[in-house]
């Protein structure tokens, strides 16, 4: 087994309360991705950060999400500053080995260069940290999945609105056939190179 950790759109237009996109739970969960992320260098697994940006224009925002991103301060378009930016958090930090994709939509596959980089490093299954675990996270593990990939899903590293909504996915993901553990029992089965 192979694996590589994805950290889907864990951006400063997503954590921070003052962006108009902002997830309830996001920010809260920055601790748990840092700690998995520093594990997953050390221990040779690859470290893919699967972000959004958007045109200035607004062209490529989701058609359900135009309004609020308009009326908002335009978050995630190129010289974004602050709570609107495309900024990673800082305790992510970045390694010469990390690999950066900019998604158009939800799913990280979608009209991305992931499944080619995926297979390239001979990966086969794709461990999932970020937000929101209804929309991006969730489509990119059913997507994962009909790729055959195996997918792991780090609860504790996701986020959603509400805790209603997060665990109803968590259990839909598991019941596809995601393994859904704890960032804890995820870094128990990472042994450093």
């Amino acid at each position: 087994m192979k694996q590589a950790l994805l950290i889907i759109d864990m951006q400063n237009g997503f954590l921070q309360p003052q962006s108009p996109l902002c997830i309830r739970g996001a920010l809260a969960t920055v601790p748990a991705c840092a700690r998995v992320i520093s594990a997953c260098r050390a221990a040779g697994v690859p470290v893919i950060f699967i972000n959004r940006a958007y045109r200035a224009d607004g062209s490529d925002v989701e058609l359900t999400r135009r309004q609020v991103w308009a009326r908002g301060g335009k978050p995630l378009t190129p010289g974004s500053t602050g709570p609107l930016s495309v900024e990673n958090p800082p305790e992510f930090g970045r390694a010469s080995g990390d690999y950066e994709i900019i998604k158009p939509r939800y799913s990280a596959f979608f009209q991305t260069p992931l499944d080619l980089l995926l297979r390239r490093l001979g990966v086969d299954t794709v461990v999932l940290t970020g937000t929101t675990t209804p929309n991006c996270i969730r489509t990119t593990c059913y997507d994962a999945i009909s790729l055959d990939y195996r997918v792991v899903v780090v609860e504790d590293c996701c986020s959603s609105n509400t805790e209603a909504i997060q665990q109803a996915n968590m259990l839909d993901m598991g019941n596809v056939g995601a393994e859904v553990c704890s960032a804890a029992e995820f870094l128990e089965t990472l042994s450093p190179r």
